[in-house]
């Protein structure tokens, strides 16, 4: 076993808990933006018992089969290696792959989410291809703090989340104690115009996703086998907070939920605050769009290594910096395939990103029970409760809420495309890839 994912790297650039809960947020959350149209499609009720069952139909059961095999199986690359060793090459492949693949619908939201929020108070800095500009300078940024090392991010990622829920506690605050917005408590039971349960709970469904990204750089962590566990529900715990929260206090408002749109919380602000408020909010905006983008590059790049380590690609992908191990090759290179789609304006694709991550993590889950099998005296520091029954009952309620997006998918449509197909061709390219790879690595 190539002992590089075992970590190698002095402890002093290592990551520690309470950076990992920062780095964990960013990859899940960014804030409580992206909420807006949670309220808008089924009402504050609805929205807040949403953001309660999700979590614990989608989070939790993702946090402990995350807790478990990282702890037992803290090796560089995470997820890739939990499905390799319990599933076999092909669908160890196939993880990676449908990571890698929905990492291109995801990454390339987050520039475009820091333009509209720069456009919300600076709407000239935006205008043309300054915004272009500025998508692309994000990334930049966001590379060269990922090439100063795993310590920098998750340490950056701290201060970055102070500043980002900062306004949101101003605004929480200011909420509770003011009296009612926009025509009192009747502006509550106006209808909703675009009603949609289920597709509140798939939005909300992408808002609690990437428990497993940080898994991958197990090799980078210190301590892992107790680090892992409390970084995982230390984060689930400060997510669900920091989304409940704000929306409860903005439902005590009265403000007419037809009123949020997507970007709204900047609307909100200056409601309940004033102008002062709402350019906090879009710049608290911008820091969200930052420090996901830069923490789940921290995330996605060690995949490239661990493959090009496993013979999949070239071994160019496994160079370090000698001083803080950041694969600064496969960051460089991630980086230039996400600003070649960045203008392609994927941030529309929210199911696509569901349906092929959302695969994804059901094929850790159904590692997790094949590890059981494979090998039962593995060392696992947490275990999931249960024995072999909790195993297999933790991965049921994802499950459920995976084939729910899958039906909600089939009425969803990019132009005249059906998304459902397009995630097809996706998850079929993987197929095709793998043994494109295997004649690949019997050449070398």
């Amino acid at each position: 076993m190539n002992t590089s994912r075992k970590g190698g790297l002095k402890s002093a650039a290592k990551i520690s808990v309470v950076p990992m809960i920062a780095a964990t947020y960013f990859m899940v959350a960014g804030g409580p933006y992206g909420l807006e149209d949670i309220v808008q499609k089924t009402g504050y009720a609805a929205t807040l018992l949403i953001l309660v069952i999700t979590p614990l139909l989608w989070s939790l059961p993702t946090a402990l089969m995350v807790s478990e095999l990282a702890t037992a199986i803290p090796e560089e690359g995470g997820f890739y290696i939990w499905v390799r060793r319990g599933m076999g090459r092909f669908w160890g492949f196939q993880e990676t792959w449908l990571t890698l693949a929905g990492s291109v619908f995801e990454m390339a939201l987050y520039p475009n989410l820091c333009i509209d929020y720069i456009g919300q108070f600076a709407p000239g800095v935006v205008a043309g291809h300054r915004g272009l500009i500025l998508g692309f300078a994000m990334i930049a940024l966001c590379t060269a703090w990922n090439v100063l090392g795993v310590r920098s991010v998750g340490e950056g990622s701290v201060w970055l989340n102070v500043a980002l829920l900062a306004p949101f506690v101003a605004l929480t605050v200011l909420a509770l104690g003011s009296g009612k917005f926009g025509g009192g408590a009747g502006a509550v039971a106006v209808p909703l115009r675009h009603a949609d349960l289920l597709g509140g709970v798939l939005i909300a469904m992408w808002n609690y996703m990437g428990w497993d990204n940080l898994s991958t750089i197990a090799g980078e962590v210190e301590t892992p086998q107790r680090t892992y566990s409390r970084a995982m529900f230390g984060a689930v715990l400060l997510v669900v907070v920091s989304y409940l929260i704000p929306v409860g206090a903005i439902a005590r408002t009265g403000i007419d939920p037809n009123r949020w749109t997507t970007g709204g919380w900047v609307d909100i602000g200056r409601i309940v605050g004033g102008e002062t408020l709402a350019i906090a909010i879009a710049l608290a905006g911008v820091i969200g769009a930052i420090g996901s983008f830069g923490a789940l590059m921290l995330s996605f790049t060690r995949l490239p290594m661990v493959m090009a380590e496993d013979g999949y690609l070239p071994r160019v992908f496994t160079r370090r910096d000698a001083r803080t191990g950041a694969p600064w090759v496969a960051i460089l290179v991630c980086a230039m395939l996400w600003a070649i789609c960045f203008p392609l304006g994927f941030e529309k694709s929210l199911l696509l990103d569901v349906m092929l991550t959302g695969l994804s993590i059901l094929l850790e889950f159904w590692a997790l029970v094949a590890l059981r099998v494979r090998e039962p005296d593995l060392a696992r520091p947490f275990r999931v409760p249960g024995g072999m029954a909790g195993a297999v009952a933790l991965g049921i309620p994802p499950l459920a809420l995976m084939i729910a997006a899958f039906a909600r998918n089939r009425t969803e449509l990019i132009g005249s495309t059906n998304e459902l197909v397009i995630g097809s061709a996706v998850i079929a390219a993987g197929v095709a890839l793998y043994f494109f790879s295997r004649t690949f690595r019997r050449k070398k």
